[in-house]
């Protein structure tokens, strides 16, 4: 069984996407532990706020067919694939963490280069996983926060 840290947000029918979006992963894959939730601005584009979180959970599944599964659940939330990479979602689930492996696998970067990029991963999965280490750069989540500047990047949590 692989740990599996994965980022879940909604900017469309918000808080109502993330509730059933963990009602359909929790179905699929069994108990979850879940970060506190985060509102967060639109990124690279002009857009409602997001909700985000971070979900964690074991499976035994690879990493292609997660995926797959994954984009199973976004698609019955409505997900409509754009070319654009920054644009409004329904529900948007990443896998940001898959055990410890590291490249692009089944199509998947590993990790995800978001967690170091955007407050609205990296944090709640410090709230989540402060101790583990990340899988490239060998230094915990907590250590990373602490040295990131996402100064630009306002972010604070609400409750669904």
């Amino acid at each position: 069984m692989a740990r599996v840290y994965l980022s879940l947000g909604s900017n469309i029918d918000r808080a109502e996407n993330i509730r059933s979006g963990l009602e359909a992963l929790e179905r699929e894959f069994g108990s979850l532990e879940l970060s506190p939730v985060y509102e967060s601005e639109a990124v690279g584009f002009d857009g409602e706020p997001f909700f985000n979180l971070v979900v964690a959970l074991e499976t035994d599944l690879s990493v292609g067919e997660l995926a797959d599964r994954l984009r199973r659940i976004e698609n019955r939330h409505g997900r409509v694939r754009s070319e654009r990479k920054y644009s409004s979602r329904t529900l948007d689930i990443d896998i940001l963490t898959w055990g410890d492996r590291v490249g692009i696998i089944d199509g998947v970067e590993l990790p995800r280069e978001e967690i170091l990029k955007h407050a609205f991963v990296l944090r709640p999965l410090v709230d989540l996983a402060p101790e583990e280490q990340h899988p490239l750069l060998q230094r915990t989540y907590r250590e990373l926060l602490e040295q990131a500047d996402f100064s630009g990047q306002r972010l604070w949590k609400v409750s669904l």
